[in-house]
């Protein structure tokens, strides 16, 4: 995944997409209820910051039925700022296996 496809500001600068992340990094696989439940959202608010994550290609969403389970499509997630070089994203895929 290029860093290009992922805008830090918008990442970083919203603490409930934080909070997603965190819950889906620790948690295999979750539907919209239980990570609204782990992160005291509700789920309005869950629900629109999955999408976003899932637009950035940082969650995975299945699909049964009206149910909808998300998992993090990450192992790892680098963000640095580097003098002269300014801001380095760096994500390092979920390998299926």
């Amino acid at each position: 995944m290029s860093r290009a496809e992922i805008d830090v500001e918008e990442l970083l600068g919203s603490r409930g997409r934080i909070r997603v992340l965190r819950v889906l990094a620790e948690s295999r696989e979750l539907n919209i209820s239980e990570v609204g439940r782990r992160t005291g959202m509700n789920y309005t608010s869950v629900e629109r910051h999955l999408e976003a994550l899932k637009t950035m290609g940082l969650l995975r969403e299945k699909r049964y039925g009206k149910i909808r389970i998300y998992e993090a499509a990450f192992n790892k997630i680098s963000i640095s700022f580097e003098r002269n070089r300014g801001v380095r994203v760096e994500v390092e895929a979920f390998q299926r296996s």
